[in-house]
């Protein structure tokens, strides 16, 4: 190990935060300040000088993208004759709130986040704010280390312990039927109504919109119509949080 990744582990005023990081990642962080906030809650942010916020959520918008490239590739090689539809919901099933929770939950995660307890209810705790955690870490890594050191760590570090992709193929995610029934739960009134589609029976792409009380939470595009609303359904639980 390098000379200074030694001195962070043990002589930093960071050096318990980093000795954590370093147990969960298998990497010391470069830029310490970068995975702070990267569990940084908004409940807790500071409001900055510029006017934005000391959260995590810039950094959770960054490692989703880098996030979902990487997945996107590994499906891309993994499945050399399946369909976009395919890989679109593959990559779903992986990339999805409930999994990265799930993920992040599994990693320890839990012991770095910082949030202000009263603020916060247990169901936000529960639902999205480990998820929120998980892409924002990844955005951290990419600008602390790059996008190859970012890819070679999700891929050794996360896909291959945690994520078994040929068992999620077989895995049906039904979002459509967990929207419909949160949707009844709390009395409300949910159809999935079509936007727009093309001309031609054979190359129809259909757009359908998951519409809660007159109100879109979520679009889903796919040349079959069924998929469409599996996807519009996944984007809404998605935004519901649920």
């Amino acid at each position: 190990m390098p000379l200074f990744d030694l001195y962070k582990l043990y002589l930093s005023s960071d050096k318990d935060f980093i000795k954590k990081l370093n147990n969960i990642l298998g990497f010391v962080p470069g830029n310490t300040v970068l995975y702070k906030m990267a569990f940084r809650h908004r409940s807790v942010a500071k409001i900055l000088k510029n006017g934005s916020r000391s959260s995590n959520e810039r950094l959770e918008f960054l490692g989703d993208a880098i996030l979902g490239s990487v997945i996107a590739e590994l499906l891309f090689k993994s499945y050399p004759y399946k369909e976009e539809g395919f890989l679109t919901e593959m990559r779903s099933k992986i990339v999805n709130r409930a999994n990265l929770n799930q993920l992040a939950r599994k990693m320890g995660f839990d012991q770095l986040i910082v949030f202000d307890q009263k603020a916060v209810n247990i169901q936000t705790k529960h639902h999205s704010m480990l998820g929120d955690a998980f892409e924002a870490l990844v955005g951290a890594v990419y600008l602390d280390k790059g996008y190859n050191f970012t890819k070679d760590f999700l891929l050794k570090r996360i896909v291959k312990p945690y994520i078994d992709i040929h068992t999620l193929e077989l895995t049906e995610t039904n979002f459509k039927s967990k929207l419909i029934e949160w949707c009844q739960r709390h009395g409300k009134d949910i159809s999935f109504d079509m936007v727009q589609n093309s001309e031609g029976e054979s190359t129809k792409l259909f757009t359908i919109q998951a519409v809660i009380e007159g109100e879109s939470f979520g679009t889903g595009r796919d040349y079959n119509k069924k998929n469409a609303e599996k996807l519009a359904a996944e984007k809404a639980c998605e935004a519901l949080s649920i």
